[in-house]
């Protein structure tokens, strides 16, 4: 008889909201500081728990794809900072031909003396915007892009439908193209040149529009578009908490990026001793996730084989979190964010480097991915196997 919690460890695939939400915490905590060592070991801890829990699906290569977009930004803002504005500080590393530029452009410069300095605080820029697109990244890679849409909430549920219907289009576009081709070949008929492009065009276009009817009837058999009667005061009520929540969020990201956003005197911001970024970031979640549960009352939609929320997914969200609240209680704010124009090394504080230890609790808390030496469909739970195909002899 298998042990207690033995199934929680049997190979299958995270939900991807897990995922989504443990990089968004990662994130979180690298755009709140410029201390390289911490953001060395956020995009270390990423590209592990990648390592460790990644399929052999074709998204799983995007972490390759975002580690050559972070260094790339990298060394474009060094390459910036070095032409455009490389002055500032004593250090001076080299001494480039200074172009002279019209007078209207006061400010900028082109070429002159570069210093230790200016490079140092630009690397330390681009590292941190380098190691933000390796965390989602790493969500890319570790999150499928197919159950991430049919996971979405019922108020949600026709974005997902269409963002489907045209991500599957591009390649179902070349497959027709392909098709076509093949054929005027066997007729022996152009392809190639301005009269092969447009022979093909019709028939790669009459498919389209095939296909496309015969998705929409199976879309309106299975009953999506279908909502109930609703009420004119509750849909202005979710309109209202759907767009106060976007605005909330998105001036409590701003907040949060700005340390010096502050809140009015009174109770509120007695609370969050000063911050506002952190209160308004929360209030504008809550707002969206109400405004959604009303607008998805009203929607008829079932779900076939929904996946699992157990406790490797609840790790996963905990340690994204806390990851990021490690970085937010951190303090002094000068450990996270060190003056680079001083040259000196960064000091490691304590309680922002536990958090990331944190964030590497997915690669040991979660359930391995199905490997590709059985590809046997493994039970989720009941009635659930994973995605994998059987393996025939």
């Amino acid at each position: 008889m298998p042990r207690p919690g033995a199934r929680l460890l049997l190979p299958r695939q995270l939900h991807p909201f897990a995922w989504w939400v443990w990089a968004l915490g990662l994130a979180t905590a690298a755009s709140r500081t410029t201390n390289i060592l911490l953001l060395a070991l956020i995009g270390a801890s990423a590209g592990y728990v990648v390592a460790a829990r990644r399929t052999r699906a074709p998204w799983a290569a995007a972490y390759g794809v975002f580690l050559k977009l972070a260094v790339a930004v990298v060394v474009l803002r060094l390459v910036l900072q070095s032409l455009l504005v490389g002055y500032g500080g004593t250090t001076v590393l080299l001494d480039l031909p200074a172009i002279p530029l019209p007078s209207w452009m006061s400010g900028v410069r082109l070429g002159g003396p570069v210093t230790a300095e200016a490079v140092y605080s630009a690397l330390c820029d681009g590292v941190r915007l380098g190691v933000m697109l390796l965390c989602f990244g790493a969500a890319n890679a570790l999150a499928s892009p197919a159950r991430l849409l049919r996971a979405l909430p019922r108020a949600l549920h026709e974005l997902g439908v269409a963002v489907t219907v045209s991500l599957s289009a591009a390649p179902q576009l070349v497959a027709a193209v392909g098709r076509v081709r093949r054929a005027r070949r066997l007729r022996a008929l152009p392809v190639r040149g301005l009269r092969g492009t447009l022979s093909i065009a019709a028939p790669v276009l009459e498919e389209a529009l095939d296909r496309a009817l015969a998705t929409a009837a199976a879309l309106d058999a299975r009953g999506y578009g279908r909502r109930d009667a609703v009420p004119a005061g509750r849909r202005a009520a979710v309109h209202a908490l759907l767009l106060g929540g976007l605005a909330s969020v998105v001036v409590g990201v701003y907040g949060l990026l700005d340390s010096s956003t502050t809140l009015p005197a009174g109770p509120l911001g007695a609370v969050t001793t000063g911050r506002a970024g952190p209160v308004l970031l929360a209030i504008g979640l809550l707002g969206c996730v109400a405004g959604m549960r009303l607008g998805g009352a009203a929607v008829q939609r079932t779900r076939y084989r929904p996946d699992p929320w157990a406790l490797p997914e609840w790790a996963t969200v905990v340690s994204g979190g806390l990851a990021a609240l490690c970085f937010v209680l951190t303090s002094p704010a000068a450990a996270l964010a060190p003056d680079p124009w001083s040259l000196e090394p960064p000091g490691l504080p304590l309680l922002a480097a536990a958090g990331v230890l944190c964030a590497l609790l997915p690669a040991h808390l979660t359930p391995p991915p199905p490997g590709d030496h059985d590809r046997t469909p493994v039970s989720a739970g009941p009635g659930r196997p994973t995605d994998q195909p059987r393996k025939h002899p």
